[in-house]
């Protein structure tokens, strides 16, 4: 926790060579602008908000995929798609500090796990490719949509019209824009996942892309096995060492996973990132 390490980070962020993976910590600071009642970014906030502040059965509550699954099959997937359109969607929230940093910045290549819209909002002027996860469709072999931003509007193109030297925006996760399309249940992570294993929620320009690439952290942890499967293969290709991860009280486990990958752990919050906390220890 250096100011060189901060500075390598910086300088790696804007030229592209580290691309910034941003968790449900990324939100942490984001209200509601007619309430003030916090974003639910977290699995917890998830199953409370989807179940109406209330908690589940322990074993509901141990994931939100589980807990979406659980109403997908009592209520339909409607009603989880519902949930995610009006908590992602419909509500004005604030602007988290981390996204107004990243939009400074303009990184060329940014993965966002979380389904809000501040990420594509940051770009919502600049020519980019957005690339949302999709789960259980027919007619293609691919699990991901890809679309064009010229600036003023999306339109979905096929892979190949792609033109590959604009930003990339990666939503594994999906989002309610620029069309409605999200991985939530178990149902959902057993097909993309398989699919992600598989080759095929990826496109193949940015199979090519990230080669190399080094990753930062933001706002994750390592402790639930199914984001641990999403990123080691998000992150397929990965440079030597594969990138860092701001964590400020890691687990064991996290720590046998992260070494395992490469990835350093450094023991401190966004807003040590931000420039808010650039004292030597």
């Amino acid at each position: 926790m250096t100011p060189q390490l901060h500075a390598e980070l910086m300088n790696g962020l804007k030229a592209g060579d580290i691309v910034p993976y941003l968790g449900p910590g990324a939100l942490a600071d984001v209200r509601a602008l007619d309430d003030g009642r916090p974003m639910p970014a977290t699995s917890d906030e998830l199953i409370l908000a989807m179940n109406g502040g209330k908690p589940m059965a322990p074993k509901l509550m141990y994931e939100f995929s589980r807990a979406a699954m659980h109403v997908e099959l009592k209520r339909g997937r409607a009603v989880v798609t519902r949930f995610l359109d009006a908590t992602y969607g419909a509500t004005r929230w604030s602007r988290a500090a981390l996204h107004d940093w990243l939009k400074a910045l303009a990184p060329p290549y940014v993965i966002d796990i979380n389904r809000d819209t501040q990420l594509i909002e940051s770009y919502a002027g600049v020519p980019h490719l957005l690339v949302q996860g999709c789960a259980r469709i027919g007619g293609t072999d691919y699990r991901f949509r890809l679309f064009l931003h010229d600036g003023e509007r999306y339109r979905a193109i096929l892979p190949e019209e792609a033109p590959t030297e604009l930003p990339v925006l990666f939503k594994p996760m999906g989002s309610p824009r620029p069309e409605a399309s999200y991985i939530a249940s178990d149902a959902d992570y057993v097909d993309y996942i398989t699919e992600l294993m598989g080759g095929f929620a990826v496109p193949a320009f940015l199979k090519e892309r990230r080669r190399g690439k080094r990753y930062l952290f933001l706002g994750m942890r390592f402790t639930r096995d199914t984001e641990r499967m999403v990123m080691s293969e998000l992150i397929y290709g990965a440079g030597s060492p594969a990138g860092w991860a701001l964590i400020e009280s890691p687990t064991d486990k996290e720590r046998r996973f992260l070494t395992r990958l490469g990835v350093e752990i450094i023991p401190a919050g966004i807003p040590w990132l931000l420039g808010r906390e650039l004292a030597p220890c």
